[in-house]
């Protein structure tokens, strides 16, 4: 069955950086777009970048994530990844792998995900 296993996360320091890893398995994510959610507790989730399937499709960055976090994904090793900089508190969430199908159009929203990881916790703190 399809599965998305996270990794990567656990806790830093203000200002400093990390990269999570999102592998899947019998998926090819040559037919999904590939997202990262994130969790924070008393808020709702929320999509923090998506990347479309191929190398020339829409690629989202929330108003939070852009200028700080890049997504990349190598589509033979079935990998994506979320690398995020300059972290701060505000960072501190449970982050969420998502597969999107990609048909004629697809959000980065939570209603559009069709497949979820069990998540991974990012903690910001000094």
């Amino acid at each position: 069955q399809v599965r998305l296993v996270e990794s990567g996360g656990g806790l830093v320091q203000p200002g400093t950086s990390l990269r999570l890893s999102c592998a899947a398995s019998e998926l090819t994510l040559d037919f999904f777009a590939m997202g990262w959610f994130r969790q924070a507790p008393g808020k709702e989730r929320e999509g923090v970048s998506c990347l479309a399937s191929t190398s020339d499709g829409y690629t989202y960055y929330s108003d939070s994530a852009k200028g700080r976090f890049t997504i990349s994904r190598d589509n033979a090793k079935n990998t994506v990844y979320l690398q995020m900089n300059s972290l701060n508190p505000e960072d501190t969430a449970l982050y969420y792998c998502a597969a999107i199908h990609s048909g004629s159009s697809w959000r980065c929203i939570v209603d559009d995900v069709d497949y979820w990881g069990k998540g991974t916790l990012v903690l910001v703190s000094s």
